[in-house]
């Protein structure tokens, strides 16, 4: 059991950066795999990147180069670093964890197989 809360959105420029993080609790944080998926208007939820308790990192080709991914197990915080934002960056962004372990690695990019999911963080970014 793991709950998730997302920080650090707010409205910027083009070309500007933010970092958002999303505070897990419970005992047990190492042992998830997280995420983060973003949500525009009439779209639906996509895969940004995700990051396994080992290190392991798969990005979404849209922000490959420019967001980074990473945890801190310790401390019980994931965070995304987003720098370069373009407006089509402009999304909810929302951190996921889960403890599923029956999926193959290629479909931990996809949003099913994610149990456990925070309110979101709005992000804008204008032109």
């Amino acid at each position: 059991q793991v709950q998730l809360v997302e920080s650090g959105g707010g409205l910027v420029q083009a070309g500007d950066s933010l970092r958002l993080s999303c505070a897990a609790s419970g005992r047990t944080f190492s042992t998830y795999i997280m995420a983060w998926f973003r949500q525009a208007p009439g779209k639906e939820r996509e895969f940004v990147a995700t990051i396994r308790s080992g290190g392991q990192i798969v990005y979404s080709d849209s922000v490959k180069g420019r967001f980074t991914i990473s945890r801190d197990n310790a401390e019980n915080t994931l965070w995304l670093q987003m720098n370069s934002l373009k407006p089509e960056d402009t999304a909810v962004y929302y951190c996921a964890a889960t403890d599923l372990r029956y999926y193959s690695g290629s479909r931990y990019v996809t949003q099913r197989v994610y149990n456990y999911w925070g309110q979101g963080t709005q992000v804008t970014v204008s032109s």
